[in-house]
């Protein structure tokens, strides 16, 4: 069976595990490290995907710095969203071609198997907490009723998938208040904590839940990433294993 490593790192600021990314999935594309899923934390931050409008951070991007997040426009798709304290993130890093391979033409991934696949395993992830969530079309994520609990926006370059998806374990919602998030007019935000989850899981634990939950439903075999990962990881002194 192939097999999925994954790595938790705890709390790290977004710029630098977005430079992380890069580095990874520079090294997924030579098949100098297998398939990888990075779970993180971030510290306070709204992001702009490719597809996002000013229209969705109706008090501007300043308002929000002064607030104490930091902005970052990134190149993902979506429109904003917020990461910080209490949220989950999962950032997989996959030659998507091997993991979601395209009918009929060899050697391409399915980028909207690997979005469905991200939901599913979400959607079990939380089952394991008491919380029925699902898909709501057209829209990305994973729903309670209105409420997303999980936001989704991925990249895919040189065959090789980035950015991920993010889940509300005790995350502050009153900073989503701030912005349209993933510019879904009128959607609300709700994390397990809202939902009456008690007691709250730890990060750490949540993160172990959705690695073996992504592992099975891409039918790969989970371990602990190596010394292959480490030594890219290690490059950045800001960030430790």
């Amino acid at each position: 069976m192939a097999t999925l490593d994954y790595l938790w790192l705890g709390r790290v600021p977004y710029r630098k595990a977005w430079a992380l990314q890069k580095r990874l999935a520079a090294a997924r594309a030579r098949d100098e490290i297998d398939d990888l899923l990075l779970l993180v934390e971030h510290p306070a931050v709204y992001t702009m995907g490719r597809t996002g409008s000013a229209d969705h951070v109706p008090s501007g991007p300043e308002h929000l710095r002064s607030l104490g997040a930091d902005y970052v426009d990134v190149d993902r798709g979506g429109s904003v969203t917020f990461h910080g304290p209490g949220q989950l993130v999962a950032y997989p890093i996959l030659r998507i071609a091997d993991v979601f391979p395209l009918a009929g033409h060899p050697g391409r991934g399915d980028v909207l198997a690997h979005l469905r696949a991200l939901e599913a395993a979400l959607i079990d992830a939380v089952t394991a907490y008491g919380v029925a969530a699902e898909r709501r079309p057209p829209f990305t994520g994973i729903w309670v009723g209105e409420a997303k609990l999980a936001a989704i926006g991925v990249k895919l370059a040189s065959g090789v998938t980035t950015h991920g998806a993010a889940l509300n374990v005790s995350t502050d919602l009153g900073w989503f208040a701030e912005v349209i998030p993933c510019g879904i007019s009128g959607a609300g935000v709700c994390s397990l904590e809202s939902l009456g989850v008690r007691p709250v899981p730890r990060l750490h634990d949540v993160a172990g839940r959705v690695a073996v939950d992504f592992a099975a439903v891409t039918g790969r075999a989970l371990v602990r990433a190596g010394r292959h990962v480490q030594s890219v990881i290690a490059e950045d002194r800001a960030v430790t294993v």
